[in-house]
C-alpha cells in the first residue's frame, strides 16, 4: 500500500539487525515446508530472543520510539489508575500489585507515587517483563523518579504464585500473536475457512493461504454464532487463540483481588462487523501506522485489536467475575481525572506552558477521536472477598457489560 513508501529508512545497523531476524524466520518457514501460521511469524518478529522487536534493544516508546501509550501521554492516566487500585490495595493485608509489560516504567513510578500519597502502598510491586532492555529502562525510571519506593519493585520472568492484590495489564493483549483467517467460497474444493499464513516468494515474505486447523475453525464458528450469520466470502480478520489461556493464567494468579485490563479493542459483534472485512492488523514504526507486517521485521511493532468478549468469556470460565467494562474516558472521569488535573494545574508555575500541556494531554486521553473511546477498560474480580463492581467504572452510565 502507499504507506510503505512513506516509512523512514532505518540506519545500516538496524537494517542488518532486521536481516538477521528475517533469515531466522526464513529458516523456520523452510523447516516447516514453506509455510507458517501468521501467529508464529508474529511471535518471532516480536519475541525471538535477541532479535524480536520486544527482545532487542531498540527504543520503542516515546518521541524517539514507534508509538506512545497512555502513561507516556500523561501522568494523569496512571494517577487515575492508582486511585482505582487504592481501595483494593489499601484494604488487603500484604497486598501485591503486578504489572504486565511495564514499558518505560513511567506508569509504575506514577502509580507508586500516587498510592504513597493516598496511604495505600502495596507490600510488593511486581513487574513481569520479557524485554531485558525495557527492564533496565524501568529500573532507571523508578530510581530517578521514586527512589524511596524503587526497593519495593521486583522483576519476574513468569507469573508468580497466587497472591492477593491487583493485576494491571495496559496494552498487553494487543501484542499477543494472532492467527489470520479468510473466508473462501463454499463451492470450491478448498475448506471454507482458510488460515492466512506466511510463505516466501521472489520478493520476500508473502501472504499464503492454507486450510485452517481445528482451533482456528472453532474461533470462526464462535464469531459467526455471535453475529448470527455466516461471514461473507473474502472476509479477512484475526483471532488471538492464546488470549483465553492468558486470561485463565491471570485469574489463577489471584486468590483475592482485581485484574484491570486496558487496551484498544471492541466486543466481538463490533470487532467482526462486515465493514471491518480486512481485519485490524496494524504495524507501528517511528509513529507511523501501516498494515505491512513484513516491512522491517524486528524494527516495528505488530498489533491487532482486542476481542473483549473473548476476555470476558475466558475470565468467567476460569472462575472470575466481570465487574465492569467501560471506555477509557468513562474510567478516567469516574476515577477522578478532573481532581488530578486540578491538582497538577495548581502546581504548575504561573505563566509557563504546563497548564496548556496538561489540557492537551487530558484531551488526548478523553476525546472519542483519540484514546477516549478506542481504548476500553475491563475489570475482573477474583475471590470471595472482592464484592461489587468498581464504582469508577460504572458511574455516569458508562458500563458496557451488556454489549459483551
Amino acid at each position: 500500500m502507499h504507506e510503505r513508501s512513506e516509512l523512514p529508512e532505518p540506519d545500516a545497523d538496524a537494517l542488518r539487525h532486521s536481516a538477521r531476524l528475517s533469515a531466522l524466520i526464513r529458516e523456520r518457514i523452510s523447516a516447516a515446508g514453506g509455510w507458517i501460521d501468521f501467529a508464529e511469524y508474529m511471535e518471532l518478529a516480536l519475541y525471538a530472543p535477541g532479535l524480536g522487536y520486544y527482545s532487542a534493544g531498540a527504543q520503542k516508546l516515546g518521541p524517539a520510539g514507534d508509538f506512545v501509550t497512555a502513561p507516556e501521554v500523561s501522568a494523569l492516566f496512571s494517577r487515575c489508575l492508582a486511585r482505582s487500585l487504592a481501595p483494593t490495595v489499601g484494604q488487603t493485608v500484604d497486598a501485591t500489585v503486578l504489572e504486565l509489560g511495564a514499558g518505560s516504567g513511567a506508569m509504575a513510578a506514577d502509580v507508586l507515587h500516587t498510592l504513597a500519597r493516598d496511604d495505600a502502598l502495596p507490600e510488593r510491586y511486581l513487574i513481569l517483563e520479557v524485554s531485558a532492555d525495557l527492564r533496565q529502562r524501568q529500573r532507571e525510571t523508578l530510581t530517578a523518579r521514586v527512589p524511596e519506593l524503587a526497593p519495593r519493585v521486583e522483576w519476574l520472568d513468569a507469573l508468580p504464585a497466587p497472591f492477593d492484590g491487583v493485576i494491571v495489564a495496559n496494552e498487553v493483549a494487543d501484542a499477543l500473536p494472532v492467527s489470520r483467517f479468510r473466508i473462501g467460497a463454499a463451492a470450491t474444493q478448498q475448506p471454507r475457512v482458510q488460515a492466512v499464513g506466511v510463505g516466501i516468494d521472489a520478493s520476500g515474505f508473502c501472504w499464503s493461504d492454507r486450510p485452517a486447523g481445528e482451533s482456528l475453525r472453532n474461533c470462526v464458528a464462535e464469531i459467526e454464532a455471535t453475529l448470527g450469520a455466516a461471514l461473507p466470502v473474502g472476509f479477512t480478520s484475526e483471532v488471538s487463540i492464546g488470549l483465553p489461556g492468558l486470561i485463565g493464567s491471570l485469574v489463577d494468579s489471584l486468590r483475592n483481588g482485581r485484574c484491570i485490563l486496558v487496551d484498544y479493542g471492541l466486543v466481538r459483534g463490533e470487532l467482526y462487523r462486515l465493514d471491518r472485512s480486512s481485519g485490524t492488523l496494524r504495524c507501528h514504526y517511528r509513529h507511523r501506522a501501516h498494515d505491512d507486517p513484513f516491512r522491517y521485521p524486528g524494527l516495528q511493532d505488530i498489533t491487532a485489536w482486542v476481542d473483549f468478549t473473548t476476555i470476558a468469556v475466558a475470565a468467567v470460565a476460569a472462575g472470575a467475575r466481570v465487574d465492569a467494562f467501560a471506555t477509557q474516558a468513562h474510567f478516567l472521569i469516574g476515577a477522578g481525572i478532573e481532581h488530578e488535573f486540578a491538582a497538577a494545574n495548581a502546581a504548575a508555575t504561573r505563566g509557563d506552558s504546563a497548564g496548556l500541556a496538561l489540557s492537551q494531554q487530558m484531551q488526548m486521553l478523553l476525546m472519542p477521536g483519540q484514546m477516549g473511546e478506542r481504548f476500553k477498560v475491563m475489570q475482573l474480580a477474583c475471590g470471595e472477598s472482592v464484592a461489587g463492581p468498581a464504582p469508577e467504572l460504572v458511574s455516569g452510565g458508562g458500563d458496557l457489560r451488556d454489549r459483551l
